[in-house]
């Protein structure tokens, strides 16, 4: 049976999968981190989890992620995240602009990246950067 919830896939196929491909996962990757951290504090208001998350999970609150985690990425993950950014999107949500869409969709398509090859430690030593402020 293949292990969808913690994959371990070849780097070759990975990199078969488009940037906006890797983004869509690693948007779902982001956003379970935020929810399991938030909740990871105790017993909360579903409404108030949920206008936390949205805070976090949002354009222009990782394109400010991305900037606090630029100096730690290695020579691979920076070439993905800037292949990421640089993919032509469709669309921008109303509450950014495409400068922040732009480096939210490079951090998603580089968690994308890391979960699919089961990085695990890597993500969250990642993620922990990304929301040190929040």
């Amino acid at each position: 049976m293949k292990n969808y919830f913690c994959p371990e896939m070849e780097l070759n196929d990975i990199n078969n999968i488009s940037m906006l491909g890797l983004a869509h996962i690693g948007d779902g990757v982001y956003e379970l981190l935020t929810r399991t951290m938030l909740c990871s504090d105790g017993n909360k208001n579903v409404a108030a989890l949920h206008k936390k998350t949205v805070s976090i999970v949002n354009a222009p609150a990782q394109a400010l992620a991305a900037e606090r985690l630029l100096p730690c990425l290695t020579e691979d993950e920076l070439a993905v995240f800037k292949r990421g950014r640089n993919t032509k999107v469709n669309s921008v949500p109303q509450k950014a602009n495409i400068g922040q869409y732009h480096a939210a969709t490079g951090l998603e398509a580089l968690f994308g990246w890391l979960y699919l090859q089961g990085r695990r430690d890597r993500i969250n030593e990642l993620y922990a950067i990304c929301v040190e402020e929040t």
